[in-house]
């Protein structure tokens, strides 16, 4: 080749010109994560060179693509606008896809009736993949999106033998840090508001909270065990939904149970910031009297009074490890599923 060029550049010229193969300049067009940075590079110089442009529409009828994500929240949307680790998800999402040809479709399901015409639109094969976030144990969609072979990934996951492809924290070990910091800072009656039983997450922050009671030698009131719902009778758990109401709710439970709390560790910043107005209701004071931990560390944490300790995931992050993760399955169309775990970190504020 000498630069010159009759006609219109082909896929196969933009390869021979890169120096790579056919299907390495096919995930480059894709926005395949499976690409080295030289070869993308050096298939996006070649692609320039040559003029290259891709005929989206043949390439989608070929490959019965649609080039289009569907991102489905199945929560009402109070909490999508609530809560602010749904906007953080979406941020990582949008910023991993800004760079490719895929639209994304947000989707809000709160019924039955919708989640039957959302199946019926996947049936149809109207979107190239799925990103599902807010992962309920009952939730059909997860096995759904594997019966019609739909690239799928899961912020979260349904239990520890999650089949489809998923992105999580390390909730386990997040809420374990949480509450041995407050043991280590002399609290004894150290309670903890839960997420919903139904949700993984929850169950998953919930042993961590056991494990370091546990390993502190304090009694909790319950087993220390497993993790069912079997924990609800501990004087000191507290059941929530991850809402600012549910801390409310929770705190005045946990209150009217054991006056003599010292420490609290809420599963999620905003039961936080609902078990905080309580105590202070209460008259009593965040830390001196009860020191308060959340989850999540979201701007809710930062700007609380007093800032609140919480344990940092990286939201955002695992929005777009989602996205590129996606990208993937649908480029390799194979069968291997990603389960990708992020690791959390505890930051310390004036709550404690």
């Amino acid at each position: 080749m000498n630069g010159r060029h009759s006609g219109r550049p082909t896929l196969e010229e933009v390869a021979v010109r890169a120096g790579v193969g056919r299907g390495t300049v096919s995930r480059v067009i894709n926005g395949s994560p499976r690409v080295s940075d030289r070869a993308k590079a050096a298939v996006e110089a070649a692609i320039a060179e040559l003029g290259y442009v891709p005929n989206r529409a043949a390439r989608a009828l070929a490959g019965n693509r649609t080039d289009a994500i569907a991102l489905v929240i199945p929560e009402p949307e109070t909490r999508l606008f609530a809560e602010p680790y749904f906007s953080d998800i979406i941020r990582g999402i949008g910023a991993e896809l800004a760079d490719t040809d895929m639209q994304l479709l947000l989707t809000l399901i709160r019924t039955p009736k919708e989640r039957a015409r959302f199946g019926q639109y996947l049936a149809a094969h109207r979107v190239d993949g799925v990103l599902l976030v807010s992962v309920h144990e009952d939730d059909p969609l997860p096995d759904l999106l594997e019966q019609l072979d739909m690239p799928a990934v899961l912020n979260g996951r349904r239990s520890d033998l999650e089949s489809v492809s998923y992105v999580d924290a390390d909730n386990v070990g997040g809420a374990r840090a949480a509450v041995a910091h407050l043991f280590a800072r002399g609290r004894r009656a150290v309670a903890t508001i839960t997420g919903p039983p139904d949700m993984y997450v929850a169950r998953c922050r919930l042993d961590g909270y056991r494990q370091a009671v546990e390993a502190a030698g304090v009694s909790a009131g319950g087993s220390t065990g497993g993790s069912s719902g079997g924990s609800s009778n501990s004087e000191l758990v507290a059941r929530g939904d991850f809402t600012e109401e549910g801390g409310r709710r929770a705190m005045r439970e946990l209150l009217a149970r054991r006056p003599d709390i010292d420490a609290v560790f809420a599963a999620s910043d905003l039961m936080a910031a609902g078990a905080r107005q309580v105590l202070r209701e209460s008259g009593r004071i965040v830390p001196t009297d009860v020191a308060l931990v959340g989850f999540e560390d979201s701007a809710i944490a930062r700007h609380m009074d007093p800032a609140l300790t919480s344990v940092r995931q990286p939201t955002e992050e695992m929005g777009r490890t989602m996205a590129r993760v996606l990208l993937e399955e649908i480029a390799e169309r194979d069968s291997v599923r990603r389960h990708v775990v992020l690791a959390t970190e505890l930051i310390q504020r004036d709550s404690v």
